[in-house]
């Protein structure tokens, strides 16, 4: 760690490591220029402790220990056969280049990854095949394509103020996202339902993942 509280991963490759990113008066900084292969990564620091400038993670687990919350830099990664445990809430993952203009946002990239062991809540998926990709079962579910089954996803009656908080605005997302995951438990208490409620129009549609 320097003076400033940095702790810098950059300009190297780094296989079959478990890093511990767990002091939370560290600022971690990974990239650019940084390849992690096989590696476990335990997080457990804020979003703010993290920053990501175009470093390649590859068949690597992030092990999020601390809930990460309104999270946008995973768009200034590459993510290739990665597995996420924990709970990620108000995250994006993938190309999404229009976010920043600082060079490592245009190389944001997702593929192959599983998320069937972690908690997303209000987490985006841009630019992406999203056939490659695990998401969490119930009580999570993933609308596909969004803003394309949007006028689909609006034509029913949706329990208590979700419909017309969320679904009546699946459209305004950037144009690159591709799937959207939410927590049912938080999306009831929030939105004035309950989960059952919730569930019993969700299994009306194909193009949403429960």
């Amino acid at each position: 760690m320097d003076s400033l509280g940095n702790v810098v991963f950059e300009d190297r490759e780094i296989e079959n490591e478990r890093l511990e990113l767990t002091d939370t008066k560290a600022n971690y900084i990974l990239g650019p220029n940084l390849t992690l292969r096989n590696c476990t990564l335990v997080l457990k620091v804020s979003a703010r402790r993290l920053s990501l400038k175009q470093p390649r993670f590859i068949d690597c687990t992030f092990e999020v220990k601390q809930e990460l919350k309104n999270y946008q830099s995973w768009v200034a990664s590459s993510l290739k056969g990665c597995c996420f445990k924990g709970h990620l809430s108000g995250c994006d993952f993938g190309y999404w280049p229009e976010y920043m203009s600082l060079p490592w946002y245009q190389h944001g990239f997702i593929e192959d990854c599983d998320f069937s062991e972690a908690r997303l809540a209000g987490c985006r998926f841009h630019g992406c095949d999203i056939n490659t990709l695990r998401f969490p079962k119930w009580p999570c579910f993933t609308f596909l394509d969004p803003i394309g089954r949007a006028p689909e996803l609006r034509s029913v009656k949706w329990p208590g103020s979700f419909g017309d908080i969320v679904v009546d605005n699946l459209h305004t997302h950037p144009p690159s996202t591709k799937a959207l995951t939410y927590y049912a438990p938080s999306v009831a208490e929030r939105f004035e339902t309950t989960s059952e409620e919730l569930r019993a129009v969700i299994e009306k549609f194909d193009c949403i993942v429960y």
